[in-house]
Parts: C-alpha cells; structure tokens; sequence
C-alpha cells in the first residue's frame, strides 16, 4: 500500500524530475530570450542526492519517473542517473522529455542505461517557424528523432504546444509525421507560467477547437489500448492507423481531479502543482544526513502540501517562476 496520498485521496505515484534548469533552445514560452539566470551546478542535487530521495520515494510508493529539465540531455552524466533510478526496486517505469537536439548521439545510450520512452517537444515542421519559435535548427530535432526510433525507444510522443496565431496551422502536418513514423501527437494548450508564460497566454488556443477541426478530417475514434504513460493526456485514435492523439487540456478542460504526480527540480525542491507554489525544500535535509526515517515523514509532509487544483484561471499572476526552473 502507497504512503503516498494527498489530502484529497490522490495516490502520488509519479515523479517528474527536473536533472538541469539548462537548455540549449529559448522557447518563448518557456523562456526569455536572452535570460541566463541559472542557479549555479552547487546547488543541484548530486546523483547521490536524486539517488537517495528516489530510493526512500519508491519504498513509500513511487512507481514512474519522468527525466525533465531544462533540457535534461545537457546535464553531465545523465546516462549515470538513469541507471542509477533503473536500479531502484520499485521504480516499473523511466521516460524522458526532451527537444532531441542532442538525441542523435544519445538515443542508444539512454536506451541501454534504463530509458523506457521518450516525449520531443515539437511545435511546428516548418524549420523557419521552428526557428522563430526556439532560435534552433528543426533538423537537429529530426535526426535525434530519428535515432531514438532506430534505438527501439518506445512509445516516441511528439508534445506541441498549440499556439493561436504561430503554428495552429501546422497541427495536420505534424500528424501526417506522426502518423508517418509510428509518433505519439500529444497537443498541450498554453499556460500562464511567469512573465514568459503569461505573454504565450495571448496565443491560447481551446484544444477543443482542435480536436472539432481534426474530426472532420480524420474518423477519430475512442482508444481501447492507450499508450502507456502516467500523464494527463486524453486519448482518441485515427480509425484504420495504430496513430493516437492526445489532448492536454489544463485550461479548458482540468484533469486535476486525477492529478498522480509532483515535480522535483533541480535544486531540490519539490513543487505539489504546477499552478501553485506550495513547495517543500529537499535539499538542505539530504545534506544534513537526515536519516531515512525522517525523510519518510519529510516527503509525506510534503504530499499533505498538494492542492486540490490549479488557480491558472483564477490567480494567473501567482505563479512566478519560469517553466524551465521547476521542470517540464
């Protein structure tokens, strides 16, 4: 049985682990161009530290670990760290977020220290748009695609941020890909995360205007067998394909009623809701020796922090931090 429960009943079973605050692209909606205030690597958690607080997480009940940054390929010795959660008992399930920049030369890597599957942030096929929007080069993305499919990384789930007034007009063509190479679309509408988030929220977009204009293209119907993951994404399947889309509604339609995860990022903090700043500081308690008793009752005092929702609608100004500080 799972210590792992939320004041609301929620069974936490699912970590999303930010290993970097770095990235090598600038999505405007993730952040600013220009900005470079990075927490210095001291203050990262050590692979002991991650490997530690994992441990005690998976005897209490966790189950999935989500590797998220930044950009979690430009942390040095990622390969260590997953191997490390790999060899955790209890940990069933390891993926990882990426913008497959790096992944030409990584994919094969990653797979064989504990990789199960993969989600690369594409938001557009267009290579001027995707420049546009990331200041990066679209065909780096496709090759680490390409290398992650050759490396037997599967489910491989393209995640784009859908955006009214930037690449709406591109959701066909990257499923034509999808739909192409045997992907995952998983569309994500924006959030009003920071200063960077609440300008991408004048670009939102109801993803249920998508899903009406994709259903008088494509006969969508409902998934029997949804492609694993622990994540919010609801599921339909393009009739006569094996291509699932899926649809990650936090504004127009919120899943925080079966909410299964926190965030931890870099520095150590654990965040109980994306939006909403109950937080609860890991990192001085790990390097104080606290004793794994102790950092039992620490982690179930901070599961009892969870909210019972987000407040993206209501207080959109509450949330202050940028998306790459506290993970993806």
């Amino acid at each position: 049985m799972s210590n792992l429960v939320d004041p609301f009943g929620r069974t936490i079973d699912y970590l999303r682990l930010s290993v970097t605050d770095r990235c090598d692209l600038r999505c405007f909606y993730c952040m600013p161009e220009g900005f470079n205030d990075f927490e210095v690597p001291e203050h990262w958690l050590t692979a002991d530290e991650i490997e530690r607080l994992l441990g005690v997480m998976a005897e209490m009940g966790l189950r999935r670990v989500r590797i998220t940054g930044g950009e979690p390929l430009v942390r040095r010795g990622i390969e260590d760290i997953v191997r490390r959660i790999d060899a955790l008992p209890g940990i069933r399930d390891i993926a990882l977020s990426t913008n497959a920049t790096r992944l030409g030369k990584m994919a094969a890597p990653l797979k064989a220290a504990g990789v199960d599957r993969i989600n690369v942030s594409l938001d557009t096929l267009d290579a001027d748009r995707f420049k546009q929007i990331t200041q990066g080069k679209l065909s780096k993305v496709i090759d680490g695609l390409m290398a992650a499919k050759d490396a037997g990384l599967s489910p491989i789930k393209l995640n784009m941020v859908v955006m009214k007034g930037v690449n709406e007009d591109d959701v066909e063509s990257v499923l034509e890909f999808c739909i192409e190479h045997g992907f995952v679309l998983r569309m994500i509408e924006t959030m009003p995360m920071g200063d960077t988030g609440r300008d991408a929220l004048d670009h939102y977009i109801s993803l249920q205007t998508i899903k009406q204009r994709l259903s008088e293209r494509y006969p969508l119907i409902p998934v029997i067998n949804p492609v694993d993951g622990a994540g919010p994404a609801r599921y339909l399947q393009i009739a006569g394909t094996d291509t699932q889309v899926g649809f990650i509604t936090p504004m127009s339609e919120h899943f925080c009623g079966t909410c299964n995860r926190v965030r931890l990022s870099v520095d150590g903090t654990m965040y109980m809701c994306l939006g909403q700043e109950h937080n609860f500081s890991f990192r001085p308690l790990l390097r104080n020796g606290i004793p794994d008793d102790e950092l039992k009752e620490a982690i179930i005092s901070a599961i009892g922090l969870k909210p019972e929702r987000h407040e993206f609608q209501d207080k959109p100004e509450k949330v202050i931090r940028f998306m790459s500080m506290t993970g993806g």
